[in-house]
């Protein structure tokens, strides 16, 4: 059990993702306890009223605590080898994203990287990124494929994040992005490559289970909006859940198109239209910001998160954590910038990295909010309500963090073995 939490806040509300001003109800409950069997939630309420109605076993002391349910990253690229390190300092001095790219960095650098790379340095890397996103509060996180671009190397990287997430504590929900970008070998027949992806790996990706979503990148430099519509359609008829990279550097439509073929979400979207923003109001699919990307490849403009949560959107926030464009652990430090940068209030943002974050991996069932019958996985945070949350930069605040109701980590300390 946890007990004696200064604020409890349970983000439990009617289904579906928070939007609106919904986005910034938090339900809290002062003096808050929750209570936990094999794993799940049992009741939630004051710690007066939990001690009355359970046995109490071990518990966690959350006194002067603020107690949330674990943070949940709904886009990562934590899956890749080597790092991008470079590319930083050209960024810093002037380069963009496309500059980069056309000099023999980006996508296609990591992509020779992981070829190169054993399963072994694949699954290590991984394991010791998922450390660093769980003692910064993130309990699961979806993780996509898409630096191997053959079909081997793709399913390489889709088997790496099944295996580690057999062992580690952080729960992970798989992505195939075969449609990343054009691969080298590939560059003078692009045709080619798509139907490679379409017509062979695809398939493979589904028969195997080896991920719950296809996505699809579709930008300058990457894959055009009929491509794109192409890949969506595939994915769809092998059963596979949608998700976009959209209206990232230019905008192509792909926010709107996959909003209308039931997409669970739309990434990026720093220049969607207001076409785009009230197509996705209308649908059921998340618009996920990721305010760190933005800040990190230096672009002037944040996607109008504020726009759309007055239109209607579900909105949710992530780390994009990849090895180029946004080479960020912590959940906590995208809630700071989604208030910078997007102007979301604390609470919204506390609303965008878990409830939203579940729905826009379909995981909203089992976990993003404290409620009876979900996973029992909450983080108690050195700091007295939700406003200091993202207001305290820089520092890790997580002191407490659990998953399926054990104690995973410490005070900035993996506990192996629960």
């Amino acid at each position: 059990m946890v007990m004696n939490a200064s604020v409890l806040a349970t983000l439990a509300g009617p289904p579906g993702p928070r939007r609106g001003r919904a986005m910034g109800e938090l339900s809290l409950v002062k003096g808050g306890a929750v209570a936990v069997k094999a794993g799940r939630i049992v009741a939630v309420g004051t710690t007066k009223s939990i001690r009355s109605q359970w046995k109490t076993g071990r518990e966690v002391d959350a006194s002067g605590c603020l107690v949330t349910p674990g943070l949940v990253d709904p886009h990562t690229h934590a899956v890749f080898a080597a790092d991008r390190a470079m590319e930083f300092e050209m960024r810093v001095l002037g380069r963009s994203y496309q500059d980069i790219a056309a000099a023999g960095g980006g996508i296609l650098s990591t992509v020779r990287a992981v070829r190169a790379a054993s399963d072994m340095d694949l699954e290590k890397g991984l394991a010791a990124r998922l450390d660093r996103m769980l003692v910064q509060g993130t309990t699961t996180a979806e993780v996509k494929s898409g630096y191997g671009l053959t079909p081997r190397h793709e399913i390489r990287l889709l088997e790496a994040v099944r295996r580690v997430g057999t062992r580690h504590p952080v729960r992970l929900v798989a992505t195939f992005l075969g449609a990343h970008t054009v691969p080298a070998e590939f560059q003078d027949d692009r045709a080619a490559y798509l139907d490679l992806v379409c017509d062979r790996m695809i398939p493979e990706v589904a028969r195997r289970g080896l991920a719950r979503y296809c996505d699809v990148f579709v930008d300058k430099g990457a894959f055009t909006l009929p491509e794109g519509r192409r890949v969506l359609e595939t994915a769809r008829a092998a059963a596979l859940g949608l998700k976009v990279h959209a209206e990232e550097f230019e905008r192509t439509g792909i926010s709107t198109l996959a909003s209308r073929m039931g997409a669970v979400s739309a990434d990026h979207l720093m220049r969607a239209s207001a076409a785009d923003i009230r197509a996705l109001a209308a649908s059921r699919t998340v618009a996920v910001c990721l305010p760190v990307t933005t800040l990190f490849v230096g672009e002037p403009a944040y996607a109008p998160a504020r726009r759309m949560i007055a239109a209607g959107c579900a909105v949710a926030v992530a780390t994009d954590l990849n090895p180029g464009s946004s080479h960020c652990y912590g959940l906590p430090l995208a809630m700071s910038l989604a208030c910078l940068g997007l102007k979301m209030t604390p609470t919204e943002a506390l609303t965008a990295v878990t409830i939203n974050a579940a729905h826009a991996i379909g995981m909203a069932a089992e976990v993003g909010s404290l409620e009876p019958g979900k996973r029992a996985d909450l983080v108690v945070w050195d700091v007295p309500s939700p406003l200091h949350l993202p207001y305290t930069m820089g520092a890790n605040l997580a002191r407490t963090v659990v998953v399926d109701g054990k104690v995973v980590a410490e005070r900035g300390r993996v506990l192996r073995g629960g």
